[in-house]
C-alpha cells in the first residue's frame, strides 16, 4: 500500500468516527433513555418553608406514579430526583450541583423559593438544563429573558396591580393602605399595590413596613388605623398575616384586608382561627379541601390523602400541575426527547383550564410566563372559598 493510499484510509476513517461521534450526540440527551426520563426538583424540606416544600413534592409523587401507571411518556416512565436546600440559596447551589451532574436530570421542575432559584439557574444553563414552572411568583423567573426560563405564576406584582382597583371599586375605598415586609418579596406587593392605585386616580394613605422575621405588629397596626385606612394590602407571609389581622381585630380595627398568593394557605384560618374570616387574597388555583365541593378535587384531594396520610394544599397541586404540564408537553414532543424538541413544543404551547381551576396560559418564542392573571379567594367560615372570576387588566 502506497503512502497516498495509506492517508486516504486514515482520511476515510476519521471522518467515519467524526460521523459515529455525531450521530451519538445528535441522540445523547441527558436525563433521557430509552426507558426513563430523570426529573429533578429542589425543595425546602427542612428549613422554614418545609411544609409546603414536602406537599409541593409529594403532589409531584403521586403525578408521577400517575403517569408511570399509565405507561409513562412515549413509553419512557419518569423518575424523580428530589434534593433539599433548606431554604438557603448556598444549599440550593449544592442541590443543583448534584442533581445536574450526578444524577444527570433532563428538567428541573417546580424549584421553590426565589433567591433559591436565582443561585441555582446558573449551574442549570452551563448544561443545558430547562428551569421549569418554579414555585415562586418572581419576575426573575421569566425575565430577563432565557431560552430555558419557563414560568406559570403570575407574579405578585400583576396580582395585586390588577385585584386593587376592582376591590377599591366594588368597596367603596377611600382610604387604601399597605403593610409589607422590607424584602424584594414585599416590595413588588407595595410596586404593585402602588402600580393598581394609580389607574384610580388615588395613592396609597399610608405605607408601613416589618422586617422579616418580625412577630409584633402593634406599631404598624396602630399606624394604619390612626390614618383611618378602609383597605390593607397586604406584602405578608404566613405569621405575619396571621399577626397584622390578629392585632387589628383586637383593637377594633376591621378595614378590608387584601394579601397576595404568599397568603393564600390553609394555615392561615388553621393557625388564625376565626379572626382571619374576611381576609381577601389574590390566588390561581383552587385549595384541594377533602370535602370540597366539586367531585374530581373531592376525589383528587381524598386519593391524596389516602396515599400521603394527610390533608392536601395548594402547594400540593402546585407540585401536581407542573408535572402534569411538563408531561403534556414531553409527550408532544415525541420518542426523540430533548431539550431542543421540548423548547420547540413549549413555544406554541397553550395549557386549558383544569379541574383546580387555573387560568388558560399560553407560551411563545419570546412569551415565557403562562399567564399573569390571578383571581380572589376570601376565608369564609374558617375556609378559603373563590369569590372572582380572573381579573383582566
Amino acid at each position: 500500500m502506497t503512502k497516498k493510499m495509506k492517508l486516504n484510509n486514515l482520511w476515510v476513517l476519521a471522518l467515519a468516527a467524526a460521523a459515529v461521534a455525531g450521530a451519538g450526540s445528535a441522540f445523547a440527551q441527558q436525563g433521557v433513555s430509552k426507558d426513563e426520563i430523570r426529573v429533578g426538583t429542589i425543595q425546602d424540606l427542612s428549613g422554614p418553608l418545609a411544609g409546603f416544600g414536602k406537599q409541593s413534592r409529594n403532589g409531584m409523587q403521586l403525578a408521577v406514579d400517575e403517569i408511570n401507571e399509565q405507561g409513562g411518556i412515549n413509553g419512557r416512565k419518569l423518575k424523580l430526583y428530589v434534593e433539599d436546600s433548606g431554604y438557603d440559596p448556598k444549599k440550593a447551589v449544592l442541590a443543583a450541583q448534584k442533581l445536574v451532574n450526578q444524577d444527570k436530570i433532563f428538567i428541573m421542575a417546580g424549584h421553590i423559593g426565589t433567591a433559591q432559584n436565582m443561585a441555582a439557574m446558573p449551574v442549570q444553563f452551563e448544561k443545558n438544563v430547562i428551569n421549569f414552572f418554579p414555585i415562586t411568583a418572581a419576575r426573575e423567573m421569566y425575565e430577563p429573558f432565557h431560552k430555558l426560563k419557563y414560568s406559570f405564576a403570575a407574579t405578585y406584582y400583576d396580582q395585586i396591580r390588577l385585584a386593587l382597583p376592582k376591590m377599591v371599586k366594588d368597596k367603596s375605598a377611600k382610604r387604601v393602605c399597605a403593610i409589607y415586609q422590607d424584602d424584594e418579596f414585599g416590595l413588588e406587593v407595595l410596586r404593585g399595590a402602588e402600580a393598581g392605585m394609580k389607574t384610580t386616580g388615588m395613592e396609597l394613605v399610608e405605607k408601613t413596613s416589618y422586617k422579616r422575621g418580625a412577630t409584633d405588629f402593634s406599631s404598624q397596626v396602630a399606624k394604619m388605623k390612626a390614618a383611618n385606612c378602609d383597605m390593607v394590602v397586604l406584602g405578608t407571609i404566613i405569621r405575619e398575616t396571621i399577626g397584622t389581622v390578629g392585632e387589628a381585630r383586637k383593637t377594633g380595627f376591621n378595614p378590608t384586608f387584601l394579601g397576595s398568593s404568599a397568603a393564600y394557605t390553609d394555615l392561615i384560618h388553621k393557625l388564625g382561627g376565626k379572626a382571619m374570616d374576611g381576609v381577601y387574597a389574590t390566588m390561581t388555583v383552587q385549595n384541594p379541601y377533602t370535602d370540597e365541593q366539586s367531585q374530581p378535587i373531592r376525589f383528587w384531594a381524598n386519593k391524596y390523602k389516602t396515599k400521603f396520610n394527610e390533608d392536601p394544599t395548594v402547594f400540593s397541586v402546585y407540585g401536581y400541575s407542573i408535572i402534569q404540564s411538563f408531561a403534556a408537553a414531553a409527550q408532544k414532543a415525541g420518542a426523540n426527547l430533548g431539550t431542543d424538541s421540548f423548547i420547540k413544543v413549549m413555544d406554541s404551547m397553550t395549557y386549558e383550564p383544569d379541574m383546580f381551576g387555573s387560568a388558560k396560559a399560553t407560551y411563545s418564542p419570546t412569551k415565557r410566563l403562562g399567564s399573569d392573571l390571578s383571581r380572589l379567594s376570601q376565608i369564609q367560615d374558617g375556609k378559603w372559598k373563590v369569590v372572582s372570576d380572573y381579573v383582566a387588566p
